[in-house]
């Protein structure tokens, strides 16, 4: 007796929806790993004898270096099997994670960070692609929302739960941890997810070429220099913010990015579908919310119950930041999503290199300031949002850059 269709769709989601949960794990896990020093920068850098603007560098080194691995592994490795790829990245990050919690000095630590960008860099950019051969077409946009769904959950849960498990057991478990999480996301991307054969060679010339045919593409690489800039001169730091602008006592810093985390999954969810529908207006909203709230928090986040509600609140705008970007992106450019996210990968990551290094400049003189300058981004990235068009690709726009 034949199978009816039914069955076979059911069979058929089966084997999709578990390939695209082991590559949402690999992305929590590196995104995870990127921005677990958020929630420990003070009590690494008393460790092992640095400041907080100069453990800062933690996130900077990666981010440089991830905006630098994002085009070139996607060139480099366009022949390889995109699984045997994505494993190998992952095992990397595992590696890098297990040193940083053994490293006995801080040169140390940030020399497995620089091995922790290549595998940021690399697996986010092909990884942005891959749904649309992990499901079928039908449920392209909502495994999309899933994946990239791991990158604001390492934000808003990955991070707090990092912070917790540094505050209870020490720093070093926390990057243990997270060496471990990579390895079972190893083992998950290489029984779960099938054979991705490559489908051709890229050049670096394609790169540059897309950005400059595609006005969509290039609208969505500022919105994210400007937005995730903006973000992370605030949030890298936001330890000492809640520390010194609130009153908060270090003890309840990991709770509340808990706090922060379930309200940034709540954003993501409720951002999916309408980034879907419309990747503009979502992102206006975003813009808007995240300029008002880091407003707010230096004006009047002075205290200890205003801090933590605001916190709340940040964590509710910017946990639709990333899948709303990635869709805007793949809406931009829908035949060639592994060039488009290796930009976007190369301009979210700078970004947050960036942001961290602008934040460390400016918290040791006053904490404040950098929630002042995350507004101002915001701002300038919400005219960028209402000044532009929804997303879309017209033919000139992906000639020669697929």
């Amino acid at each position: 007796m034949f199978p009816s269709k039914v069955q076979e769709k059911r069979r058929t989601a089966a084997r999709e929806w578990p390939a695209v949960l082991a590559v949402t794990l690999g992305i929590f896990a590196l995104m995870t790993s990127e921005l677990l020093p958020v929630g420990l920068l003070t009590p690494i850098g008393s460790d092992l004898g640095v400041s907080d603007g100069a453990a800062g560098l933690m996130l900077t080194v990666p981010g440089l270096v991830a905006a630098a691995a994002a085009p070139v592994v996607t060139v480099a490795g366009a022949r390889l099997d995109r699984r045997v790829l994505l494993a190998a990245l992952i095992g990397l990050m595992a590696a890098a994670n297990l040193v940083c919690a053994a490293a006995p000095h801080y040169a140390v630590l940030l020399a497995a960070r620089v091995a922790v960008g290549v595998s940021i860099g690399g697996f986010w950019a092909v990884a942005g692609g891959l749904a649309v051969r992990l499901v079928s077409a039908r449920h392209v946009a909502r495994a999309t929302a899933v994946v990239f769904g791991g990158v604001s959950t390492a934000s808003v849960v990955g991070v707090p739960a990092g912070t917790l498990l540094g505050d209870l057991s020490g720093w070093r478990t926390a990057f243990a941890a997270v060496g471990g999480l990579g390895l079972v996301s190893l083992a998950c991307l290489l029984v779960l997810v099938p054979p991705l054969p490559s489908q051709g060679a890229l050049a670096f010339r394609e790169l540059p070429a897309l950005l400059r045919r595609n006005p969509g593409v290039r609208v969505g690489v500022l919105i994210t220099f400007l937005l995730i800039t903006g973000h992370f001169t605030a949030y890298t730091f936001v330890r000492p913010i809640l520390r010194e602008v609130s009153g908060i006592d270090s003890a309840f810093v990991g709770a509340l990015l808990m706090a922060y985390g379930v309200a940034g999954i709540a954003g993501n969810f409720a951002a999916g579908p309408r980034a879907s529908g419309s990747p503009r207006g979502t992102l206006v909203t975003i813009c808007a919310a995240l300029t008002a709230v880091t407003a707010l928090f230096a004006l009047l986040g002075t205290g200890p119950v205003t801090g933590a509600v605001l916190l709340v609140a940040w964590g509710l705008a910017y946990g639709g930041v990333s899948v709303s970007l990635q869709t805007w992106m793949l809406k931009a450019a829908p035949d060639t999503t592994e060039a488009a996210s290796s930009l976007f990968v190369a301009a979210f990551n700078l970004s947050i290199a960036l942001g961290a290094l602008i934040g460390g400049a400016a918290v040791d003189g006053a904490a404040t300031a950098v929630l002042w300058v995350a507004g101002c981004l915001a701002l300038l990235a919400a005219v960028a949002v209402g000044a532009s068009r929804e997303p879309s690709a017209r033919p000139s726009d992906t000639k020669g850059s697929s």
